[in-house]
């Protein structure tokens, strides 16, 4: 074979390496752009799904029902119910569970001064209800009290009901509540309480969605537990060093009133 010949065969040999280097470069990239598409696809497909579960976390949420407050509540979200003249120069804020033993006990302690204060005028007082004991020992007996006595509050007779419900709470394990029958049993006891509409409205559950939002403002408020009791905004109840009795309750109440 002639040298010209062999020059022209690797030549040739050389062209073919070179052409199917192209031709794997190519495929190369041909499988990058499918690689970068496919993942493309799926980010595109997970965040459809992420919209698709944020509109179903609405859709159940809704379906949920609309959240009613019950009539005269107030404050952020009208999560308050109010008790007392509005112009009263003190205002506590009491944060309680139905279930809650020492809510009980603060109830069964200050009720007859706090009754009084809000009677002169001097105090008025915003109740906030939470369910924290539902969390912690299971059952819905937090829950269905707390409706009732929104339900309660649309008839007027709040006060009256959340004093029955406290000195007739049962213990701390048993969820007695949980039945609209017992609560039903115990709004009996007062006055012009027990009525259809307020039957209905308990075993309704006309304000679970306004329990439920309550239940949440106490938990995203960073709370020590129930009860909660500030005296304009200041915790006066959880300091053991100086302890609050009925008297010292008094005696701020009404030196701010004077």
């Amino acid at each position: 074979m002639s040298e010209k010949n062999r020059e022209g065969k690797r030549a040739a040999r050389e062209r073919l390496a070179i052409e199917r280097e192209k031709q794997k470069a190519q495929e190369r990239r041909r499988r990058t752009l499918i690689v970068a598409a496919a993942v493309v696809g799926v980010l595109g497909l997970a965040a459809v799904i992420g919209v698709i579960a944020a509109n179903a976390g609405k859709d159940e949420k809704d379906a949920a029902g609309p959240v009613v407050a019950p009539k005269g509540a107030m404050g952020k979200d009208g999560l308050a119910i109010p008790v007392g003249k509005e112009s009263a120069k003190s205002t506590l804020t009491i944060w309680e569970d139905f279930r809650c033993p020492a809510c009980a006990q603060f109830e069964n302690m200050y009720r007859q001064t706090i009754h009084q204060l809000v009677d002169k005028g001097q105090l008025k007082v915003e109740y906030h209800l939470a369910t924290i004991i539902d969390g912690n020992m299971g059952g819905e007996g937090s829950v269905r009290a707390a409706n009732a006595a929104a339900c309660a509050q649309d008839a007027g007779k709040f006060t009256p009901y959340h004093d029955v419900l406290f000195q007739n709470q049962p213990p701390e394990p048993d969820d007695a509540f949980a039945k609209n029958d017992k609560l039903l049993e115990l709004a009996g006891k007062v006055e012009g309480l027990n009525t259809p509409t307020f039957e209905k409205c308990v075993n309704d559950g006309a304000h679970d969605s306004w329990v439920a939002r309550s239940n949440e403002a106490f938990q995203k408020g960073g709370f020590r537990g129930t009860p909660t009791v500030q005296l304009d905004g200041k915790d006066i109840f959880s300091d053991q060093k100086n302890p609050l009795t009925p008297a010292k309750l008094k005696q701020m109440v009404e030196a701010k009133a004077q």
